[in-house]
Protein backbone atom coordinates (compact mmCIF):
# COMPACT_ATOMS: atom_id res chain seq x y z
CA UNK A 1 0.00 0.00 0.00
CA UNK A 2 1.18 3.55 -1.29
CA UNK A 3 1.79 5.87 2.42
CA UNK A 4 -0.84 8.01 1.19
CA UNK A 5 -3.19 5.89 0.89
CA UNK A 6 -1.95 4.07 4.15
CA UNK A 7 -2.27 7.11 6.40
CA UNK A 8 -5.91 7.10 4.65
CA UNK A 9 -6.84 3.81 5.76
CA UNK A 10 -5.10 4.83 9.31
CA UNK A 11 -7.57 7.72 9.49
CA UNK A 12 -10.47 5.66 8.83
CA UNK A 13 -9.49 3.51 11.67
CA UNK A 14 -8.82 6.59 13.76
CA UNK A 15 -12.32 7.32 13.66
CA UNK A 16 -13.82 4.19 13.80
CA UNK A 17 -12.04 3.75 17.15
CA UNK A 18 -10.91 6.34 18.83
CA UNK A 19 -12.03 10.16 17.32
CA UNK A 20 -13.47 12.34 19.69
CA UNK A 21 -15.63 15.06 18.68
CA UNK A 22 -16.62 17.71 20.61
CA UNK A 23 -13.11 19.23 22.11
CA UNK A 24 -12.67 22.95 23.54
CA UNK A 25 -10.21 24.96 21.84
CA UNK A 26 -7.98 25.33 24.71
CA UNK A 27 -6.47 22.72 25.91
CA UNK A 28 -7.12 21.01 28.75
CA UNK A 29 -3.61 20.23 30.52
CA UNK A 30 -3.12 24.71 29.57
CA UNK A 31 0.05 23.23 27.87
CA UNK A 32 1.96 24.28 24.53
CA UNK A 33 5.12 21.90 23.82
CA UNK A 34 7.44 23.19 21.54
CA UNK A 35 8.89 20.14 19.85
CA UNK A 36 11.84 19.43 17.14
CA UNK A 37 9.86 18.34 13.76
CA UNK A 38 12.12 14.67 14.21
CA UNK A 39 9.77 12.02 13.29
CA UNK A 40 11.58 10.40 16.43
CA UNK A 41 9.80 12.73 18.95
CA UNK A 42 6.59 13.60 18.69
CA UNK A 43 5.42 14.43 22.26
CA UNK A 44 2.18 13.07 21.74
CA UNK A 45 4.05 9.57 22.47
CA UNK A 46 6.68 11.30 24.58
CA UNK A 47 4.26 12.49 27.30
CA UNK A 48 1.40 10.26 26.06
CA UNK A 49 -1.37 13.01 25.15
CA UNK A 50 -4.59 12.78 24.66
CA UNK A 51 -6.74 14.71 22.14
CA UNK A 52 -7.10 18.30 23.67
CA UNK A 53 -4.95 17.93 26.16
CA UNK A 54 -2.23 20.50 25.05
CA UNK A 55 -1.04 22.26 22.05
CA UNK A 56 1.88 21.25 20.06
CA UNK A 57 4.31 23.55 17.69
CA UNK A 58 7.06 21.38 16.09
CA UNK A 59 9.82 22.73 13.74
CA UNK A 60 13.79 22.07 13.21
CA UNK A 61 15.75 21.91 16.58
CA UNK A 62 12.45 22.77 18.33
CA UNK A 63 13.88 26.22 18.92
CA UNK A 64 12.13 29.63 19.57
CA UNK A 65 12.79 31.52 16.82
CA UNK A 66 11.17 35.29 16.16
CA UNK A 67 8.52 32.93 13.96
CA UNK A 68 7.42 30.90 17.03
CA UNK A 69 7.19 33.64 19.51
CA UNK A 70 4.84 35.63 17.27
CA UNK A 71 2.67 31.85 16.61
CA UNK A 72 2.59 31.54 20.77
CA UNK A 73 1.36 35.63 21.21
CA UNK A 74 -1.35 34.90 18.43
CA UNK A 75 -2.33 31.15 19.96
CA UNK A 76 -2.94 32.61 23.32
CA UNK A 77 -5.10 34.99 22.30
CA UNK A 78 -7.09 32.75 20.94
CA UNK A 79 -10.75 32.95 22.64
CA UNK A 80 -12.38 30.11 24.36
CA UNK A 81 -15.91 29.54 22.95
CA UNK A 82 -17.81 29.94 26.49
CA UNK A 83 -16.27 31.79 29.82
CA UNK A 84 -15.25 29.58 32.47
CA UNK A 85 -18.43 29.67 35.45
CA UNK A 86 -17.96 32.35 37.91
CA UNK A 87 -17.91 30.07 41.30
CA UNK A 88 -14.81 27.75 38.91
CA UNK A 89 -11.82 27.55 40.39
CA UNK A 90 -8.99 29.23 38.65
CA UNK A 91 -7.47 27.40 36.14
CA UNK A 92 -3.74 26.27 36.60
CA UNK A 93 -1.03 28.63 34.71
CA UNK A 94 -0.78 27.95 31.25
CA UNK A 95 2.16 25.96 30.63
CA UNK A 96 5.07 25.93 27.76
CA UNK A 97 7.56 23.38 27.46
CA UNK A 98 10.23 23.64 25.29
CA UNK A 99 11.39 19.87 24.41
CA UNK A 100 14.50 19.30 22.49
CA UNK A 101 16.48 16.09 22.28
CA UNK A 102 19.76 14.14 21.70
CA UNK A 103 20.78 12.96 18.40
CA UNK A 104 18.76 16.09 16.63
CA UNK A 105 19.03 16.57 12.80
CA UNK A 106 20.00 20.37 13.45
CA UNK A 107 23.42 19.77 14.78
CA UNK A 108 24.01 18.14 11.43
CA UNK A 109 22.90 21.57 10.25
CA UNK A 110 24.93 23.38 11.88
CA UNK A 111 27.89 22.99 9.12
CA UNK A 112 25.96 25.36 7.41
CA UNK A 113 25.86 28.88 9.46
CA UNK A 114 24.50 31.08 6.94
CA UNK A 115 21.01 28.84 6.95
CA UNK A 116 21.25 28.89 10.42
CA UNK A 117 21.61 32.42 11.07
CA UNK A 118 18.20 32.88 8.86
CA UNK A 119 16.60 30.49 10.35
CA UNK A 120 17.41 31.95 13.60
CA UNK A 121 17.37 35.81 12.03
CA UNK A 122 20.02 36.78 13.87
CA UNK A 123 23.76 38.02 12.26
CA UNK A 124 26.42 35.24 12.13
CA UNK A 125 28.37 36.50 14.76
CA UNK A 126 25.25 35.33 17.10
CA UNK A 127 24.81 31.90 15.83
CA UNK A 128 27.46 30.39 18.74
CA UNK A 129 25.07 31.86 20.92
CA UNK A 130 22.22 29.19 19.86
CA UNK A 131 23.94 26.14 21.17
CA UNK A 132 22.92 24.48 18.37
CA UNK A 133 25.51 21.27 19.00
CA UNK A 134 23.96 21.08 22.92
CA UNK A 135 20.36 20.15 23.55
CA UNK A 136 20.93 20.67 26.89
CA UNK A 137 22.44 24.32 26.47
CA UNK A 138 19.74 25.22 24.20
CA UNK A 139 17.39 24.05 26.11
CA UNK A 140 18.50 27.14 28.06
CA UNK A 141 19.07 29.38 25.86
CA UNK A 142 15.19 29.50 24.34
CA UNK A 143 13.80 29.15 27.80
CA UNK A 144 16.10 32.45 28.51
CA UNK A 145 14.98 33.81 25.56
CA UNK A 146 11.25 33.28 26.33
CA UNK A 147 11.74 35.08 29.42
CA UNK A 148 12.78 37.92 27.32
CA UNK A 149 10.27 37.69 24.23
CA UNK A 150 8.20 40.88 23.78
CA UNK A 151 4.41 40.42 24.61
CA UNK A 152 4.29 37.12 26.07
CA UNK A 153 1.89 37.18 29.96
CA UNK A 154 4.25 37.20 32.74
CA UNK A 155 2.19 34.32 34.60
CA UNK A 156 2.71 31.43 31.63
CA UNK A 157 5.08 28.79 33.18
CA UNK A 158 8.02 27.95 30.95
CA UNK A 159 10.18 24.86 31.54
CA UNK A 160 12.76 22.81 29.35
CA UNK A 161 13.53 19.01 29.13
CA UNK A 162 15.52 16.56 26.79
CA UNK A 163 14.24 14.01 25.45
CA UNK A 164 17.02 11.16 25.19
CA UNK A 165 16.03 8.67 21.64
CA UNK A 166 18.96 6.31 23.13
CA UNK A 167 15.83 5.71 26.12
CA UNK A 168 12.98 7.38 25.80
CA UNK A 169 13.22 9.53 28.79
CA UNK A 170 12.64 12.96 29.39
CA UNK A 171 15.13 14.92 31.46
CA UNK A 172 14.59 18.14 33.46
CA UNK A 173 17.17 20.96 32.33
CA UNK A 174 15.19 24.06 33.30
CA UNK A 175 12.00 23.79 36.10
CA UNK A 176 8.48 25.46 35.60
CA UNK A 177 9.22 28.65 36.24
CA UNK A 178 6.90 32.03 35.38
CA UNK A 179 7.88 34.18 32.72
CA UNK A 180 8.25 37.32 34.96
CA UNK A 181 7.80 38.32 38.42
CA UNK A 182 4.30 39.76 37.70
Amino acid sequence: MEPFDLLLHRNHMFVADSFVGGLPIRPRLNTLILSCADSRVDPAHVFGLEPGEAVVLRNVGGRVTPGIVQQLRMLLQVPTATPPPTDAAAPPPFQIIILHHTDCGITRLAQNPPLMADFFSVPLADLPAKAIDNPHAAVAVDVAALHTGPGLPAAIQVSGVVYHTETGLVEVVVPPAPLRVP
